[in-house]
Protein backbone atom coordinates (compact mmCIF):
# COMPACT_ATOMS: atom_id res chain seq x y z
CA UNK A 1 0.00 0.00 0.00
CA UNK A 2 1.12 3.51 -0.73
CA UNK A 3 1.52 5.88 2.17
CA UNK A 4 0.12 9.37 1.79
CA UNK A 5 1.01 12.31 4.01
CA UNK A 6 0.19 15.95 4.50
CA UNK A 7 1.21 18.53 7.07
CA UNK A 8 -0.89 21.15 8.81
CA UNK A 9 0.16 24.05 11.02
CA UNK A 10 -2.08 25.31 13.79
CA UNK A 11 -1.36 28.74 15.26
CA UNK A 12 -3.40 28.30 18.43
CA UNK A 13 -4.97 25.61 20.61
CA UNK A 14 -8.35 26.69 19.20
CA UNK A 15 -7.21 25.96 15.61
CA UNK A 16 -6.17 22.48 16.76
CA UNK A 17 -9.59 22.06 18.41
CA UNK A 18 -11.41 23.12 15.24
CA UNK A 19 -9.52 20.51 13.22
CA UNK A 20 -10.30 17.85 15.84
CA UNK A 21 -14.01 18.66 15.70
CA UNK A 22 -14.01 18.60 11.88
CA UNK A 23 -12.25 15.23 11.75
CA UNK A 24 -14.56 13.84 14.42
CA UNK A 25 -17.60 14.40 12.17
CA UNK A 26 -16.29 11.84 9.67
CA UNK A 27 -15.23 9.11 12.13
CA UNK A 28 -17.17 5.87 12.49
CA UNK A 29 -16.65 2.64 14.44
CA UNK A 30 -13.63 0.85 13.02
CA UNK A 31 -11.69 4.10 12.50
CA UNK A 32 -8.41 4.28 14.42
CA UNK A 33 -6.43 7.49 14.88
CA UNK A 34 -2.90 7.14 16.25
CA UNK A 35 -1.60 10.24 18.06
CA UNK A 36 2.20 10.53 18.15
CA UNK A 37 4.36 13.22 19.70
CA UNK A 38 6.22 14.19 22.85
CA UNK A 39 4.56 15.09 26.14
CA UNK A 40 2.88 18.48 25.84
CA UNK A 41 2.59 18.41 22.05
CA UNK A 42 -1.22 18.54 21.98
CA UNK A 43 -2.33 14.91 21.65
CA UNK A 44 -4.73 14.95 24.61
CA UNK A 45 -6.04 18.42 23.74
CA UNK A 46 -6.85 17.14 20.25
CA UNK A 47 -8.50 13.95 21.55
CA UNK A 48 -10.53 15.81 24.20
CA UNK A 49 -11.98 18.22 21.62
CA UNK A 50 -12.75 15.48 19.14
CA UNK A 51 -14.55 13.37 21.78
CA UNK A 52 -16.52 16.30 23.21
CA UNK A 53 -17.66 17.31 19.73
CA UNK A 54 -19.33 13.92 19.28
CA UNK A 55 -21.18 13.88 22.61
CA UNK A 56 -24.83 14.86 22.95
CA UNK A 57 -23.95 16.62 26.21
CA UNK A 58 -20.23 17.51 26.37
CA UNK A 59 -18.70 16.27 29.59
CA UNK A 60 -15.26 16.29 31.14
CA UNK A 61 -12.79 14.20 29.16
CA UNK A 62 -9.85 13.39 31.43
CA UNK A 63 -6.52 12.17 30.15
CA UNK A 64 -6.40 8.36 30.33
CA UNK A 65 -2.76 8.41 31.48
CA UNK A 66 -3.49 6.41 34.62
CA UNK A 67 -6.62 4.48 33.60
CA UNK A 68 -5.05 3.66 30.19
CA UNK A 69 -8.50 3.62 28.51
CA UNK A 70 -11.56 5.87 28.80
CA UNK A 71 -14.64 4.82 26.82
CA UNK A 72 -17.47 7.12 25.77
CA UNK A 73 -20.84 6.36 24.21
CA UNK A 74 -21.77 8.87 21.51
CA UNK A 75 -24.34 9.02 18.69
CA UNK A 76 -21.46 8.25 16.28
CA UNK A 77 -20.57 5.09 18.22
CA UNK A 78 -18.40 4.13 21.13
CA UNK A 79 -15.10 6.01 21.40
CA UNK A 80 -12.04 4.58 23.11
CA UNK A 81 -9.42 7.13 24.18
CA UNK A 82 -6.24 5.28 25.08
CA UNK A 83 -2.94 6.46 26.53
CA UNK A 84 -0.39 3.66 26.26
CA UNK A 85 2.54 5.60 27.75
CA UNK A 86 2.72 3.36 30.84
CA UNK A 87 2.54 0.03 28.99
CA UNK A 88 5.63 -2.09 29.34
CA UNK A 89 4.87 -4.70 26.66
CA UNK A 90 2.83 -4.78 23.46
CA UNK A 91 0.97 -7.87 24.72
CA UNK A 92 -0.79 -5.64 27.29
CA UNK A 93 -2.73 -4.08 24.38
CA UNK A 94 -4.67 -7.35 24.03
CA UNK A 95 -5.31 -7.47 27.78
CA UNK A 96 -6.98 -4.04 27.54
CA UNK A 97 -9.30 -5.31 24.80
CA UNK A 98 -7.96 -2.67 22.45
CA UNK A 99 -7.39 -4.93 19.46
CA UNK A 100 -11.10 -5.91 19.58
CA UNK A 101 -12.10 -2.23 19.92
CA UNK A 102 -10.26 -1.44 16.68
CA UNK A 103 -13.14 -3.17 14.85
CA UNK A 104 -16.06 -2.01 16.98
CA UNK A 105 -15.25 1.52 18.20
CA UNK A 106 -13.67 4.78 17.16
CA UNK A 107 -10.21 4.55 18.73
CA UNK A 108 -7.90 7.44 19.57
CA UNK A 109 -4.54 6.07 20.70
CA UNK A 110 -1.81 8.16 22.32
CA UNK A 111 1.71 6.66 22.36
CA UNK A 112 0.89 4.10 19.62
CA UNK A 113 4.53 3.02 19.38
CA UNK A 114 3.86 0.95 22.54
CA UNK A 115 1.62 -1.35 20.44
CA UNK A 116 4.50 -2.56 18.30
CA UNK A 117 3.20 -4.94 15.61
CA UNK A 118 -0.36 -4.79 17.01
CA UNK A 119 -0.91 -1.29 15.57
CA UNK A 120 -3.65 -1.50 12.93
CA UNK A 121 -2.40 -1.08 9.37
CA UNK A 122 -5.36 1.02 8.20
CA UNK A 123 -5.05 3.68 10.90
CA UNK A 124 -4.60 7.41 10.40
CA UNK A 125 -1.47 8.68 12.15
CA UNK A 126 -1.21 12.24 13.44
CA UNK A 127 2.33 13.20 14.49
CA UNK A 128 2.32 16.33 16.67
CA UNK A 129 5.32 18.65 16.90
CA UNK A 130 5.74 21.79 18.95
CA UNK A 131 7.37 24.96 17.67
CA UNK A 132 10.33 25.95 19.86
CA UNK A 133 9.70 29.62 18.99
CA UNK A 134 5.98 29.72 19.80
CA UNK A 135 4.34 27.48 22.42
CA UNK A 136 0.91 27.80 20.80
CA UNK A 137 2.00 26.61 17.34
CA UNK A 138 1.62 22.95 16.40
CA UNK A 139 2.68 21.19 13.26
CA UNK A 140 0.73 18.00 12.65
CA UNK A 141 1.80 15.52 10.00
CA UNK A 142 -0.99 13.20 8.89
CA UNK A 143 -0.12 9.90 7.26
CA UNK A 144 -2.18 6.94 6.10
CA UNK A 145 -2.33 4.04 3.68
CA UNK A 146 -6.07 3.18 3.73
CA UNK A 147 -7.90 5.02 0.90
CA UNK A 148 -10.83 5.98 3.19
CA UNK A 149 -8.71 8.61 4.96
CA UNK A 150 -8.27 10.79 1.86
CA UNK A 151 -12.05 11.18 1.60
CA UNK A 152 -12.51 11.75 5.35
CA UNK A 153 -9.74 14.36 5.39
CA UNK A 154 -11.20 16.24 2.41
CA UNK A 155 -14.11 17.15 4.69
CA UNK A 156 -11.75 18.89 7.13
CA UNK A 157 -10.36 21.36 4.60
Amino acid sequence: MTQTARSLTFKSPEETAVFARQLGKSLRPGDVVLLEGPIGSGKTHFARNLIQSLMDEPEDVPSPTFTLVQAYDTPSGEIWHCDLYRLSAAEEVDELGLTDAFDTAICLVEWPDKMGPLAPQGALTLAFETDPNNIDFRRVTLSWTAPKWAEKLERTA
